[in-house]
């Protein structure tokens, strides 16, 4: 399940269920993960700025599969 909150501008990303032991910080990603270090929810500071940049890559994208080669 991905939500995101505008208030905490924070991208929140369930990747499974289980009991959080600790949290890995990698930049802007918060990873949270169980015994195993198994990722659980990673969370994505600033994500309003992410969303922005995922909605700019996806309309590049498009462009160039439109547009003809050459």
């Amino acid at each position: 399940m991905v939500n995101y909150d505008p208030e905490t501008n924070l991208i929140s990303i369930e990747i499974a269920q289980g009991r959080i032991d600790h949290v890995i910080e990698l930049g802007n990603f918060l990873i949270h993960v169980n015994k195993k270090n198994a990722p659980l929810l990673i969370e994505i500071l600033d994500g309003g700025k992410f969303i922005g940049q995922l909605q700019k890559f996806k309309k590049e994208d498009i462009i160039k599969s439109v547009a003809p080669a050459g």
